[in-house]
């Protein structure tokens, strides 16, 4: 049930895929180039190098925090992870499968006016 309201990506933190960690951080990244931009414009001061880092870096723990299923807040229990319930339940998940409806179904694409055409064509060859 948590997995189908979460959607998390991977089982724990070191699971998640290098390339969706990288693009957070990328993300992180922008934000603060473009806040610092702001301050500039409005003659405020701009973040040090290291704290900008640390801003980076604390983007990036709080979205695998958000998409590793040990870590997420529990749904029925939002005070603790869904790993300190597993502790208290004496369990463990070695892995989860997440399938959402219709996802991965090719759709099928009707081009109406060919379809009319192609009839119009066959009535006047009849």
């Amino acid at each position: 049930m948590h997995v189908a309201a979460m959607k998390p990506v991977a089982l724990a933190t070191s699971d998640v895929p290098k390339t969706l960690v990288d693009k957070e951080r990328s993300i992180a990244s922008q934000k603060a180039a473009e806040d610092a931009e702001k301050a500039r414009a409005e003659g405020k001061p701009v973040q040090s190098p290291e704290i900008v880092a640390k801003r980076v870096e604390g983007s990036v723990a709080k979205f695998l925090k958000e998409v590793s299923l040990n870590n997420q807040a529990f749904v029925k229990n939002d005070k603790q992870t869904v790993e300190q319930m597993l502790k208290e339940k004496a369990t463990r998940i070695k892995a989860f499968t997440l399938f959402v409806v219709g996802e991965g179904i090719e759709k099928k694409t009707d081009d109406f006016a060919a379809e009319v055409a192609a009839q119009v064509a066959a009535a006047k060859g009849g």
